[in-house]
């Protein structure tokens, strides 16, 4: 069986990544979306074990001591990381996975994994993402230039990524991820199966 295939999809706090996922994976079983463990407070609606593992500061610690994180991250004063575990586990079973996570540990990935799969998320302009940001309503106006001011130094990792995706509609952001996971699919690296199968060829 042909493992599956590494995503790493990440972007700017407000430009829109999450909505994009979600609309890719509507319906679909052939993708897992990684959860991430955080040491950040729950957002209103979310829960744990389905938006993110929620741990304190000392349980993330501990699993970073026994090797238990792919990736982490301490983003606007909160861990955010990958359980290494789940994330195999899907991979050898065939089933693509993504890693929604921020560009910190996405490099951390990167170094760790070469063959896994770089997409980065844009917003359309600074003046949008500022939009959407403010829009959320969800954090007061010191966080969201906060969160600009970060977001300006991620963008900066872009070309150390594979692909860029503008989100400037989630139809078409959809449109092009699953373009990109299309052409990995069809890759000759990820085809030896069938190659050994129909050809009995061996590389």
């Amino acid at each position: 069986m042909n493992k599956g295939v590494l995503v790493v999809f990440s972007g700017p706090s407000g430009c829109g990544k999450g909505t994009v996922l979600h609309h890719y994976l509507s319906g679909r079983e052939d993708v897992f979306l990684s959860i991430s463990a955080t040491t950040r407070s729950p957002r209103p609606g979310e829960k744990d074990g389905v938006n993110y593992f929620f741990l304190s500061e000392e349980q993330f610690k501990e699993k970073i001591a026994h090797d238990g994180m792919l990736e982490y991250a301490c983003y606007c004063g909160n861990y955010y990381g990958t359980p290494r575990d789940v994330v195999y586990e899907k991979l050898n079973a065939g089933i693509n996975v993504i890693l929604e996570i921020e560009v910190q540990g996405a490099l951390q990935v990167k170094k760790r994994c070469p063959e896994a799969v770089m997409i980065f998320v844009m917003p359309p302009s600074m003046e949008e993402l500022r939009s959407r940001l403010v829009g959320r309503g969800t954090e007061d106006m010191e966080t969201v230039e906060k969160r600009l001011g970060q977001a300006e130094e991620e963008m900066k990792a872009a070309p150390q990524y594979d692909y860029i995706i503008v989100n400037d509609t989630v139809e078409q952001a959809a449109t092009d991820l699953h373009a990109v996971l299309r052409s990995q699919k069809l890759k000759t690296d990820n085809q030896k199966e069938f190659l050994n199968e129909v050809f009995h060829y061996d590389a």
